[in-house]
């Protein structure tokens, strides 16, 4: 017979821990690789506990009651953040939307920036660019030779915008 401490018994049918480990799909190699308790280890910490009481002894009610309400706080924080989460995606969405907007504004005003030294440089905003979550304007530059060509501006590197440059 399997060692008492080993077997789980649900619904009147007694299993051994491999057995129902099995049964619910859990393998034994994942078993501990978590690193964090959820609420899911919790409740079933409390449902363990409370499964393996002495019944000669068993635990105060306002014990169980506290930890029911830590579950219940620990559950509706996990939520919280998870929706937290949610609403920093959308605002975070709305933002680069107003920026674009902003840019788009820009387009044919002539603007002067740096390259993140002492080199200035200057040109007409042709265009809004987003890239890997960073916005910045497309500028066309008139080369030496008269040719044009166009260039990636950091919003941050821009120094002056308008009519003036």
């Amino acid at each position: 017979m399997a060692n008492s401490l080993n077997t789980i018994t649900v619904d009147g049918k007694t299993y051994d821990l491999e057995t129902y480990k099995s049964t619910q799909g859990v393998k034994a190699s994942e078993v501990g690789k978590k690193n964090e308790l959820d609420k899911d280890a919790f409740l079933s910490l409390l449902v363990t506990q409370m499964q393996y009481q002495d019944p000669l002894s068993p635990m105060d009610n306002t014990e169980y009651l506290a930890q029911l309400a830590q579950y219940s706080s620990l559950e509706q924080m996990t939520n919280v953040a998870s929706k937290l989460g949610d609403v920093y995606s959308l605002v975070e969405n709305i933002d680069s939307s107003v920026l674009v907007g902003q840019l788009s504004s820009m387009i044919g005003k002539n603007i002067q920036w740096h390259d993140g030294s002492n080199n200035f440089y200057e040109g007409k905003v042709s265009g809004v660019s987003v890239t890997d979550g960073q916005t910045s304007v497309i500028a066309t530059v008139k080369a030496a030779d008269g040719s044009e060509m166009q260039t990636k501006v950091e919003i941050a590197n821009i120094t002056r915008v308008g009519d003036g440059v």
